[in-house]
């Protein structure tokens, strides 16, 4: 199979999918998926073995809790990496949510549950999932504030791509592929020379446009600019986690204009500043992170990013669903 055949193939279920109901969605995922595939989904879902454990722990509930549920697609992408094929796929679930999931109750009305995913494909059928659903993101729109607001002037928003080019058929440029894949990974080597709180040290500018757009995780928040960048997200970041190490990736890799990478850890650190809320408690942590870049000429322009906050607090000593299930999350 080619890229593109696998995109097609990943694009084909989602069509299906929004197409059908939970019935129909467990026959389609059932066909879709390998006996022995794992799906490495959020906590408190965790990993699901296998599509019957998928259905019983996500696909079932979700789907009795937003009836009319349909996908979204910002971008769709296809490369390999490590010796294996992927496909992966950024966007929202949008749906009417008239039921509770996971404990959050229902709004009654539209939600858009913000969604990345990774897919790694064994001839034509899913033998691997990675799948961030931003939970936080979603407990606000259900009235429930976890963690903190975003500070004045970051909002929490997650638009598709300022070109509307992220979902394509046709076979991208290999040169266009590697120049994008190339610029990602020579920022990502920048993000490491981080030290003693010196951002300048990273050259972040040198990779980035000076109009860029970074869409951070429910809880975090989105920024322009390197300086917004830096001032919201990077710093207190940084300033939380030092000792951080990442790039532990599943899976890297470049499709025309657009990068993708995922880590089941990707990151790796000591918590030990305050982070969305929660004091420095001196634990490990490992994080579940997701990224989408699009680049624009010589710089990258806008940046999609998932972590499975939940586990990040859980690890943290700050389990959010048991304080939801509680009544007390608010």
């Amino acid at each position: 199979m080619t890229n593109e055949d696998r995109k097609r193939l990943i694009w084909t279920l989602f069509q299906r999918l929004d197409a059908t109901d939970v019935g129909g969605a467990a026959a389609l995922w059932r066909a879709a998926m390998t006996p022995d595939a794992v799906f490495h989904a959020v906590h408190p879902m965790n990993d699901l073995q296998g599509a019957e454990d998928l259905i019983a722990g996500l696909v079932g509930p979700l789907r009795a809790a937003i009836p009319d549920l349909q996908r979204r697609t910002y971008a769709l992408m296809a490369g390999r990496f490590m010796d294996a094929d992927w496909v992966c796929a950024l966007g929202v679930f949008e749906g009417t949510m008239t039921g509770t999931w996971l404990g959050i109750p229902a709004t009654d009305g539209l939600i858009n549950l913000r969604f990345g995913e990774f897919y790694r494909i064994e001839d034509d059928r899913i033998a691997e999932v990675y799948a961030i659903h931003d939970l936080i993101d979603l407990m606000r729109q259900a009235g429930i504030n976890p963690l903190p607001a975003p500070p004045a002037g970051v909002p929490d928003i997650f638009p598709a791509p300022v070109t509307q080019d992220g979902v394509r058929f046709d076979p991208a440029r290999q040169g266009e592929t590697d120049t994008s894949l190339a610029l990602v990974e020579a920022m990502i080597f920048g993000l490491h020379k981080f030290a003693e709180g010196d951002l300048k040290r990273m050259g972040m500018e040198q990779y980035w446009s000076p109009q860029m757009l970074w869409y951070g995780p429910g809880g975090i928040g989105s920024n322009r600019g390197v300086t917004g960048f830096q001032r919201y997200h990077q710093k207190p970041f940084l300033t939380a986690f030092p000792d951080r190490v990442g790039g532990n990736h599943k899976a890297r890799f470049a499709d025309g204009a657009y990068v993708a990478s995922t880590g089941w850890p990707s990151i790796t650190a000591t918590h030990a500043g305050p982070w969305l809320g929660v004091p420095g408690t001196g634990r490990q942590i490992t994080m579940r992170v997701m990224d989408w870049w699009r680049r624009e000429g010589d710089a990258l322009k806008e940046n999609w990013v998932f972590i499975d906050v939940p586990h990040v607090m859980l690890q943290s000593g700050h389990d959010i669903f048991s304080k939801l299930n509680a009544g007390d999350a608010a």
